[in-house]
């Protein structure tokens, strides 16, 4: 019987570590020390691969044994040709600006995985669509009071009160929304030897 596999979650956030967690495998958790910053004409689906190759790839340097799990998200929306990032809020009166944006408009999530082993690196793109509901600033200050969400992409958690937000979603993994697609993620451990 070969030894049980080392995996790392190369993320500090929260709310990958707990989908992670629900497929029952243990795994260490570790910061990824990549800069995020913006690169000029890349889209946000470019964006968010070329994140999570560099989150995975930053932590498989140092534990090149392990298999590591990095991810990114990107939120946009669609302005004409182009298309405006939204970030994590990260205060209220942000928050609230981004959810009226949102009112009545569909609203891009690129979520990328790249599990990477060794010399082995496996990449999943994941696009979820949302359609937001017409929100008043009434019903945007009743959601930002029951739920504060300054720590995710948007300003909402689809897993929590946000879907109270949507008219729909569109995806092939509810997961991606959240911020790791599971669905993918099990078929590449599987891929690796990691039962799951």
């Amino acid at each position: 019987m070969s030894p049980p596999h080392t995996i790392i979650l190369a993320s500090t956030s929260v709310h990958r570590r707990q989908l992670l967690e629900r497929l029952g495998l243990a795994f260490a958790q570790q910061a990824p020390a990549v800069d995020e910053k913006l690169v000029p004409g890349e889209t946000p689906a470019q964006r968010a691969l070329r994140l999570a190759v560099a989150k995975a790839a930053a932590v498989a340097a140092q534990h090149p044994a392990a298999i590591v799990i990095g991810s990114d998200q990107v939120a946009s929306l669609p302005r004409g040709e182009s298309a405006e990032v939204l970030r994590k809020p990260g205060d209220r009166v942000t928050c609230a600006a981004q959810l009226a944006a949102m009112s009545g408009s569909k609203v891009n999530f690129d979520t990328a995985v790249c599990v990477q082993t060794g010399s082995v690196v496996l990449t999943h793109l994941e696009p979820t669509v949302v359609s937001f509901r017409e929100l008043t600033a009434a019903a945007i200050d009743h959601y930002i009071d029951r739920e504060p969400s300054f720590d995710c992409a948007g300003g909402f958690r689809c897993e929590g009160l946000g879907v109270t937000l949507f008219r729909s979603m569109e995806s092939c993994d509810p997961t991606a929304l959240v911020g790791l697609p599971l669905i993918w993620l099990c078929g590449a451990l599987r891929q690796l030897g990691v039962e799951v």
